[in-house]
């Protein structure tokens, strides 16, 4: 089992390995630190054994004290490393001075004056990439370690790997702590600031760019280890608390979000149990804890001061902005600080936080890089004063050295394995320098501190527990007596390390559409910009210029799309056309946001090259101002003039309203098509259609009220009047006398009343064309009337469609001239001849209601118009009475 748990710890510690430089700070303390390289790290860099420390114990050692120093060392060649030893190098002096550790830390073990006897194979490592873990174990006398006096001492240690050669192939140093029996000294005040922020994940505040916060604030995230460490001890603390984070985990815990990287696709995230978790362990560890908030996404101020843009420092720091943690931790801020980026400003800089953030009092938190220390002879102290152009305030510098230790390289287990015992190490020489004076320091580790998993407890319990340290409130060391000390001011070589002028200028111009969609917006406000940009501004974004650029390009392509989300509706073409010479211009507006009202002016010119011959009229006041609600269309009349025909241009422009004449979006260009048809010629054409409509219709009641009447069989028909004509056996016109005429009985031709005949004839359809009684008329298509047969006159022909009134069967017709009174084309085929008898004088043939085939138009018979009794049963064709007898009319007339 011990085996096992060996093994996981080796393969955890193998990426710590002291074998590169750490990460650089993404601006430094100071100009010096950004270009004075870590030689120790180059020094692991170049040899071919890397060495790992991964414990020392006791902390601090004592006069009996047995020393255990254990550590992973790691072929980082290509090649076979045979006959590797290592060695223990000490020194039996104490240190005297924090620059002195300074030098040891930076230099090789080989400085180290004393090597201790014992000396350890490395045969493990014989491989290229092979690793083996190393201890020593020895005592405090063997290492001749003593007591400077009644203080703390501090002795440097290395370890060294020797190849057969006896050169030096690899090496570290660190140091221990010794703490005396006696003890005649003023333990260190000390305070702790801890940063609880991080770097941006949304443009937008509807969207996330990644979803790394779930990761950061899991149990071993950078997020949540910074809580559980401040959960777990009783050290305190003053919180450092940027409120766009917390902003964050709020969208993430309270429903469900998007999450959309930069050109991909957007995917929906439940409801964050994570952020839950991590709120409600935020409160608990806070618990009793000042805390002050940074400005809303913790903008890069010497940046925006340095661009004049100034007004986005007080934005940040509006309670309506910040107010997001006191809400979610339930309590008001307790501490007033401000802390500009890595503690280091100019008097412009500080002025504006002292007016915006300081203005009811407070303290800033600044680097002791940027004064001077005190006079000699005086130790230097936490608290000074500093003169602002909103006068004198007070100033808590953290120990520049002490964030640097504890910042730089600690991601890693050896690296937070070396930074914990310089950390003791300079505390302790901080206590030994002046043991009759209390010294006073402030730790505020980078913003974006990322410690080793462990380590950030122990610091605190260090802080508790090492007997040179005493915990003490940041408000304790701010009320402290202030020390006077020279502001060295900000130095010029900082600029670079700055957000870039394009990125401020871009930001800019996002900033002023924002401002325009802004201005448009009514009632209550529900989607806005504020935050976002001010999240664009971030002092994060000098680590990642490339994710900077992807993320100003994300929030404008997503502002471009609310606002086009209020525009002109226009057609694919682009094209009006004008009746005539005048008329009006429709114009449509539409609001497709989902839950924001909005209120425009339209505008409508003609361009430059159209304005000589088109002329527009001036909408009313209150029609041009446009109200629309969520998902509203409005459309306006927009009176227009032209000077001749062609195509002419109009700009039409949604204006903010009492903006001084600002335009919001991009607007849109149409043209208008003006043509010769004016408005008389527009009447005259729709009189028209309508008086040809009218008699379609009336004809068409016509035909509808003669098929009623040939199918209730009375014989009449809508032509012709109540005259005087004879009782006909229900044909109208004299040519059908009633009975006592001799028409009647089988020698008038026509089928005698009585049952329907059956046999042969009703048997096959096609006997009753040739006018066989009792047949059933044919239907459908192909059957003609009788005038289109082509018989001569005279000749008998059984109309099989239509039958008597009495129902007596087909009614025979003769003496029918070609062409009288019949419809042309009433049917495609002939049909023959099969009866003769008395011809019926002057009976018209079928009209275009009796055929089944169609007939063309005009068929429909109408009222004589000389006074002669109406003709005919509804056919076409009606005829007048001359000489006794029927001359059938021509449908000339129809």
């Amino acid at each position: 089992m011990r085996t096992v748990k060996r093994a996981v710890a080796l393969a955890a510690l193998l990426p710590c390995i002291a074998m590169a430089a750490p990460a650089a700070l993404a601006f430094p303390a100071s100009a010096q630190a950004q270009r004075a390289p870590d030689t120790a790290a180059l020094a692991q860099q170049k040899a071919p054994v890397g060495l790992a420390l991964t414990k020392i114990d006791p902390k601090p050692v004592r006069e009996n004290s047995k020393i255990e120093i254990s550590g992973l060392a790691k072929n980082r060649t290509d090649d076979q490393l045979t006959g590797l030893t290592m060695r223990l190098r000490y020194s039996a002096q104490p240190v005297t001075s924090r620059s002195q550790l300074d030098q040891f830390s930076s230099g090789q073990p080989s400085l180290l004056p004393n090597v201790a006897p014992q000396q350890l194979p490395l045969t493990g490592v014989v491989q290229p990439g092979a690793t083996q873990t190393w201890t020593f174990k020895t005592t405090t006398k063997a290492l001749q370690l003593r007591a400077p006096g009644a203080t703390p001492g501090v002795y440097p240690v290395g370890v060294e790997v020797l190849n057969p050669a006896q050169q030096v192939v690899g090496g570290l140093t660190t140091f221990l702590t010794f703490m005396p029996k006696d003890r005649q000294f003023q333990p260190v005040a000390i305070s702790w600031v801890w940063p609880l922020i991080d770097r941006m994940h949304r443009t937008n505040d509807r969207t996330f760019f990644d979803d790394q916060l779930t990761k950061e604030m899991s149990r071993d995230g950078r997020l949540g280890k910074l809580v559980n460490a401040a959960a777990a001890g009783t050290t305190p603390i003053t919180w450092a608390i940027d409120p766009a984070l917390l902003d964050d985990v709020q969208q993430m815990a309270s429903g469900e979000y998007t999450v959309r990287s930069f050109g991909g696709k957007a995917v929906e995230k439940e409801k964050s149990t994570v952020a839950a978790s991590w709120t409600a362990a935020l409160k608990n560890a806070a618990k009793g804890d000042p805390y002050f908030t940074v400005p809303y996404g913790d903008p890069d101020v010497v940046a925006l001061v340095r661009h004049k843009t100034t007004r986005d420092i007080g934005v940040a720091l509006d309670e309506r902005n910040t107010g997001v943690v006191p809400k979610v931790l339930g309590r008001p801020a307790d501490a007033q600080v401000a802390w500009p980026p890595y503690g280091v400003a100019g008097p412009g800089t500080l002025g504006q936080l002292a007016q915006h953030a300081l203005k009811d009092g407070g303290t800033f938190l600044m680097s002791s890089s940027q004064f001077q220390n005190p006079l000699p002879g005086t130790p230097p102290n936490a608290t000074t004063t500093l003169q602002t152009n909103e006068g004198k305030r007070t100033a808590v510098l953290y120990d520049d050295k002490l964030n640097q230790i504890v910042s730089k390289g600690t991601a890693t287990a050896s690296g937070a394995a070396l930074a914990e015992q310089r950390f003791l190490a300079e505390t302790a020489m901080i206590a030994a320098e002046t043991p009759n004076l209390q010294r006073s320091v402030v730790v505020a580790p980078d913003r974006h501190w990322n410690p080793a998993p462990g380590f950030a407890e122990k610091l605190l319990t260090y802080t508790k527990d090492a007997p040179w340290l005493r915990e003490m409130p940041l408000s304790k060391i701010e009320s402290a007596e202030p020390q006077g000390r020279v502001f060295n001011g900000y130095n010029d070589d900082y600029e670079a390390f700055e957000l870039s002028d394009a990125h401020l200028t871009q930001t800019r111009e996002i900033a002023q559409e924002a401002a325009q969609f802004r201005a448009i917006m009514t009632g209550d406000i529900k989607i806005s910009y504020e935050r976002a940009l001010l999240r664009l501004q971030s002092v994060a974004w000098r680590t990642m210029p490339g994710r900077a650029k992807a993320a100003r390009r994300e929030l404008a392509r997503e502002l471009d799309d609310d606002m086009d989300s209020v525009r002109i509706v226009t057609t694919k073409n682009k094209r009006v056309l004008m009746g005539g010479s005048s008329g009006k211009l429709p114009v449509l507006i539409e609001n497709t946001l989902k839950n924001q009202a909005v209120r425009v002016r339209l505008v409508a010119v003609p361009t430059s090259e159209s304005r000589a011959k088109l002329r527009l009229g001036a909408l009313d006041p209150d029609e041009a101002l446009i109200n629309l609600r969520p998902g509203e269309r409005a459309q306006r009349w927009i009176p227009a003039k032209a000077a001749g025909n062609g195509n002419f241009h109009v700009r039409l422009e949604l204006m903010i309203p009492d903006s001084g004449g600002r335009t919001f979006g991009d607007g849109e260009t149409i043209t208008v098509r003006t043509t010769g048809y004016g408005r008389l010629a527009l009447l005259i054409t729709g009189g028209g259609l309508a008086v040809l409509f009218v008699g379609v219709g009336v004809r068409a009641i016509r035909a509808r009220r003669r098929r009623k009447a040939e199918a209730g069989g009375d014989g009449s028909t809508e032509t012709g009047s109540a005259g005087t004509a004879e009782q006909g056996n229900g044909y109208a016109g004299p040519g059908f006398p009633g009975p006592g005429s001799g028409f009647s009985g089988p020698a008038s031709g026509f089928a005698a009343p009585g049952p329907e005949p059956t046999g042969p004839a009703s048997e096959f359809p096609g006997f009753a064309e040739r006018g066989l009684p009792g047949a059933e008329p044919p239907t459908g298509p192909g059957h003609s009337s009788a005038a289109d047969t082509g018989l001569p006159p005279g000749a008998g022909l059984s109309d099989p469609w239509h039958s008597s009134a009495a129902g007596t069967g087909p009614l025979p017709v003769t003496g029918i001239s070609p062409g009288q009174g019949i419809s042309p084309g009433a049917g495609p085929a002939p049909a023959e001849p099969t009866a003769t008898g008395p011809a019926a004088p002057g009976l018209s043939g079928t009209g275009a209601a009796e055929s089944s085939a169609p007939s063309e138009p005009g068929g429909t018979s109408e009222q004589a118009t000389d006074g002669t009794p109406p003709g005919g049963d509804g056919r076409a064709g009606g005829g007048k009475h001359a000489a006794g007898r029927w001359e059938p009319r021509s449908r000339d007339g129809d």
